[in-house]
């Protein structure tokens, strides 16, 4: 992690988002214009939007990253894993799964655990970002869902759907960093509005930002 931020470097952590259920074509080409523009990780997005998405950053570095089992996590493990193979044939190089949280919450981190494995047999070569929904789990939960995407053979944990009832905290990124270590990388979803919240995640530990705001976050940057 850079120990001093340039407004190139910071964008390189960013995930640019359009989840709304309203999202339109036109916005979605948008998003890729400023992803393009900034240089921004990559774009997320519906899987509705992988193939167009595909076709606008062809040019460039930035890479299609979509939504899998979202925003409850409540498919079935077959489902997602038939969502992230179809998304990743259309152009995808990045999923961000959500959890089983019901099987979570049941405690039963067996079926947690399979059901993030099953998404990452069907991604392939794609990165797999594991969305554990801090703002439904205690810590013991967060830690238990972190090593369960661990043994699964995820790439990142992430904090949140930014639809549940909280997003990213500094304290919750932390406590995922000291759970996985340089194992898996971390990503902080949800909330992340300003240049002041981007850069308090990515010192606590977070590699990469998940943010409607990016192009406003960028804007804010002073270095």
């Amino acid at each position: 992690m850079p120990k001093t931020w340039t407004r190139a470097t910071l964008a390189k952590t960013i995930d640019h988002t359009l989840l709304k259920a309203i999202g339109t074509e036109a916005q979605v080409r948008e998003l890729c214009t400023e992803a393009k523009q900034f240089k921004f990780a990559s774009v997320c997005v519906n899987p509705v939007w992988v193939s167009l998405c595909t076709k606008e950053l062809a040019s460039s570095e930035v890479l299609v990253c979509t939504v899998i089992g979202f925003p409850l996590g409540a498919n079935s493990s077959e489902t997602k894993a038939a969502e992230a193979r179809l998304a990743v044939t259309q152009g995808a190089r990045e999923v961000d799964m959500v959890i089983n949280l019901g099987a979570a919450k049941a405690g039963d981190w067996k079926t947690v655990e399979e059901d993030i494995r099953a998404v990452v047999k069907a991604a392939g070569q794609a990165t797999v970002k594991v969305i554990i929904e801090t703002c439904y789990l205690t810590d013991d939960e967060k830690v238990k869902a972190c090593e369960a995407s661990l043994r699964a053979g995820a790439h990142f944990v992430k904090t949140s759907t930014g639809f549940g009832t909280g997003g990213a905290t500094v304290e919750d990124i932390r406590l995922m960093r000291k759970t996985v270590g340089d194992k898996l990388q971390v990503k902080a979803s949800g909330g992340v509005r300003t240049c002041q919240d981007a850069l308090k995640m990515l010192e606590a530990g977070a590699d990469r930002i998940g943010a409607s705001s990016g192009v406003a976050i960028i804007g804010e940057f002073e270095g």
